[in-house]
């Protein structure tokens, strides 16, 4: 489900509480809306609308958290990349093929985080090309101390480029969880509810809980697109990886 389907729902339960709260008013007895009455109601959803803010404040680092990881992730693979390149460039010619396999398995990777057509699904989990290059590397037959010594750090460095691949994968998740968003919502349809059924209806008041209705939905639409980073609309830049791409190959 698409982070605007759901925000479209928690706006639909939002206006529904407003909704609720209207007809309470219209048909509870004039006693039920005591100064007594008020005062209770206003304690009890003030103490909810302070739990929920600590959730929703929570959603949001951990949506934030997890988008910074995955951001960083994607820094430090494009930067392993590059060093890699220039291990294998500094190697020798012997290392020609091994170049070309990591600027092949770096374009592949691009095409299989961005797609350039929507239809094609984001694949976050690593391919056997990807993983044969350390194979390749390894059966290089160096001739030269150096050489030796720029096997093992090509052969290191392959290995963090595929724990940083790998990493990517396992942060795909949602790092939502999903009883934490239910119980916001039923939180916030209560506190709107509460909100129309103490305030006499008119233009002011409906337009108001309509923005305030509307803004939590937004704010929930903005946890969601985070915890999305590849597939949403605030999406991962790819402008790292480029960058890594198109200095592959140099000679110099």
């Amino acid at each position: 489900m698409s982070s605007i389907t759901i925000s479209c729902i928690v706006f639909g339960m939002v206006i529904g509480g407003v909704l609720l709260g209207m007809v309470l008013r219209a048909r509870l007895p004039e006693d039920h809306f005591s100064q007594d009455s008020k005062e209770v109601v206003k304690l009890g959803m003030g103490l909810i609308g302070t739990v929920a803010a600590m959730v929703l404040g929570l959603l949001v680092a951990s949506a934030k958290s997890s988008f910074d990881a995955q951001r960083n992730g994607l820094s430090q693979l494009s930067a392993n990349v590059s060093l890699l390149d220039r291990i294998l460039a500094h190697y020798g010619p012997e290392s020609k093929q091994c170049r070309e396999q990591l600027r092949d398995n770096l374009a592949a990777l691009l095409d299989q985080l961005w797609p350039e057509s929507r239809d094609h699904a984001v694949q976050m989990e690593p391919t056997a090309d990807s993983e044969s290059l350390y194979e390749r590397i390894q059966g290089l037959t160096p001739n030269t101390d150096a050489q030796r010594s720029l096997q093992a750090a090509a052969l290191k460095t392959a290995v963090d480029v595929a724990q940083s691949r790998w990493l990517l994968s396992a942060q795909k998740g949602s790092s939502i969880p999903v009883p934490f968003l239910v119980v916001l919502v039923f939180w916030l349809a209560l506190l709107f509810t509460s909100f129309s059924m103490f305030a006499r209806p008119n233009a002011t008041v409906i337009v108001a809980l309509l923005l305030c209705a509307l803004s939590v939905a937004g704010a929930i639409f903005l946890i969601l697109e985070l915890d999305r980073p590849f597939d949403g609309l605030i999406q991962l830049s790819s402008d790292p990886l480029r960058r890594a791409l198109a200095q592959l190959g140099r000679t110099n």
